[in-house]
């Protein structure tokens, strides 16, 4: 992953994987204490979190969760409000003038719903939205979903599809797709 679609647990590529959760989430946690004026700590903190400085005027509220970091591509005008979680392995990127909402997820991975495989691999797929997205307080957005130029996503939905632009997203609906 990034780029593939699976990786295998207890690999080369997941022991670094997991190396790099263990640094972003120690990162994180000094982030997430810093006084809210200290600018130049969270500054610092975030271009270690994300392998780079924040983009011009992108604002980053604490908490702020990831763990990963260095697959989260900001663009600028990029507004995060508290406590979002950002699962960034696979890849995420958000346009210019992006509007988070608190408490909202991305995930870009997971696990096979195969039992059998469940514990050998990370599934995922990288996370896209466009320019000018506004995402509700508490959305979450799964793995491999694109979000079109100008869509809003209410509070509390789930968004496990694309996204169509100039498009309203509203609920949260847990159906059953298939047995084993």
């Amino acid at each position: 992953m990034p780029n593939d679609r699976l990786l295998r647990i207890h690999s080369p590529e997941f022991t670094a994987m997991a190396d790099r959760v263990l640094r972003t989430t120690e990162l994180t946690s000094r982030l997430n204490v810093l006084p809210f004026e200290d600018d130049a700590g969270k500054a610092q903190l975030l271009e270690q979190i994300l392998g780079r400085p924040l983009p011009a005027k992108a604002t980053i509220y604490p908490p702020f969760y990831t763990d990963h970091g260095l697959h989260l591509e900001l663009a600028g005008r990029v507004f995060i409000n508290q406590n979002c979680t950002f699962m960034d392995y696979a890849g995420t990127r958000l346009g210019e003038r992006v509007m988070v909402g608190p408490r909202a997820t991305f995930i870009t991975v997971g696990h096979p719903v195969d039992p059998g495989e469940r514990r050998e691999w990370l599934s995922g797929g990288p996370i896209d939205v466009a320019e000018n997205v506004w995402i509700g307080a508490g959305a979450t957005i799964l793995p491999g979903v694109s979000i079109g130029r100008d869509a809003v996503i209410a509070a509390g939905a789930i968004v496990a599809d694309d996204i169509p632009p100039a498009t309203l997203v509203t609920g949260g609906k847990a159906t059953v797709r298939r047995h084993w």
